[in-house]
């Protein structure tokens, strides 16, 4: 039977190259979970290093994954700023060297695609905060399965995660090898940061951070066959607003 011991220990064994020492003893491991073999755990990083951290996050997937007993492992990352931390200065701008012409044409961006599953796909979004949001996204999410549609809530609001307490449901979602099983309660079949983090654990987002994490519980959640997909938007216009309309195909916003 894997204990939170043997996970730590294989986790010790991960060096930071940045650090230059584990990612246990830097106390980068959060949010560790063992039950019946499955394994979570929180991976905190450095806001300016997030996307560089990704190999790092997938090699503590793969040294828990090789431990006896372990059926299933789901890494999260997340971002935090240590107090009084000063921004690092941007870096100098390249030179121009004329060379403008000959360097390769970037690939336009890929646009919307539906979610595979997922007939419509409905934002719920406000300009401000504390304006009764969530509140709607959970009543209409509800109100929908009771007429007898396949409702999924996506609770996008990474700055303060609601739904899992508004729906009545707690404990943390398992894996499936690479994809994550969401929670149902109320008909409903939901998704949420606030599930994967301790509830008095404060957590601060950049850009590449929240748009991965809208990403991931995008395409690695197993939502299943649904009529409708809820996405409860933090407030406010900005990176996971983006990312959501860049990323996928929504077919309305409330």
């Amino acid at each position: 039977m894997t204990d939170k011991t043997r996970v730590l220990d294989a986790l010790g064994k991960i060096i930071d190259p940045a650090r230059g020492n584990d990612i246990v003893s830097s106390g980068q491991i959060k949010s560790l979970t063992v039950e019946d073999g499955a394994v979570s755990f929180v991976l905190e990083v450095d806001p300016a290093r997030g996307n560089a951290m990704e190999p790092l996050r997938t090699a503590a997937e793969k040294a828990v994954a090789a431990l006896d007993g372990v059926t299933s492992v789901k890494a999260v990352m997340t971002a935090h700023s240590a107090a009084g931390q000063v921004p690092r200065a941007a870096k100098s701008p390249v030179p121009d060297l004329g060379l403008k012409d000959f360097a390769p044409k970037p690939k336009a961006p890929a646009g919307p695609a539906p979610l595979p599953g997922v007939r419509k796909v409905i934002a719920i979004a406000s300009g401000k905060g504390g304006v009764g949001k969530s509140t709607v996204s959970s009543n209409l999410a509800v109100a929908l399965a009771a007429r007898g549609l396949k409702v999924g809530l996506l609770d996008a609001d990474v700055y303060g995660p609601s739904q899992p307490r508004m729906l009545g449901v707690s404990g943390r979602p398992s894996a499936a090898g690479n994809t994550i099983l969401p929670l149902r309660n109320h008909g409903v079949t939901i998704m949420s940061l606030g599930l994967m983090v301790e509830e008095e654990e404060a957590i601060v987002w950049r850009g590449p951070m929240l748009m991965g994490a809208l990403q991931q519980m995008l395409g690695q959640v197993q939502w299943g066959a649904l009529d409708v997909l809820l996405v409860d938007l933090p407030p406010g216009t900005g990176d996971v607003q983006m990312t959501l309309c860049q990323k996928t195909q929504v077919a309305g916003a409330v």
